[in-house]
């Protein structure tokens, strides 16, 4: 199963003040929006998200696709084939998409130490 493009999305304090030290870091500020409290960086093929009063905790996150540059993919697993599979392995989400729908959607889940884990496609 193809999960897409890998990042971390951190849950940071304040957005300046992280957003200043993953700079020092050798990351580039790539996407997001400082007005809607989130910043996408890269630093060659390492993603981040900062992320402020968004979530409680940080999430693994994938994004089908997009490949580790973060350029779109002609071909990608769609998040409902993700989720289909998913259920069927036995896996439990704890947030779904109708599987009739097409388009940007979102799943999520936990790992078995409860770390949340992402499913973001775009488009």
């Amino acid at each position: 199963m193809d999960l897409g493009a890998f990042s971390v999305s951190l849950v940071v304090k304040d957005l300046a003040v992280s957003r200043a030290f993953y700079e020092k870091l050798g990351f580039e500020v790539t996407g997001g929006d400082e007005e809607h409290n989130y910043l996408i960086l890269v630093n060659r093929g390492t993603v981040i998200g900062l992320f402020h009063g968004m979530f409680e905790k940080n999430i693994l996150t994938f994004n089908p696709g997009l490949d580790s540059r973060l350029e779109e993919m002609d071909e990608f697993t769609d998040v409902r084939e993700i989720q289909h599979t998913l259920k069927e392995l036995g896996i439990a989400l704890t947030e779904e998409v109708d599987e009739g729908t097409t388009g940007p959607a979102h799943i999520a889940f936990l790992d078995p130490d409860g770390n949340p884990i992402l499913i973001d496609q775009f488009f």
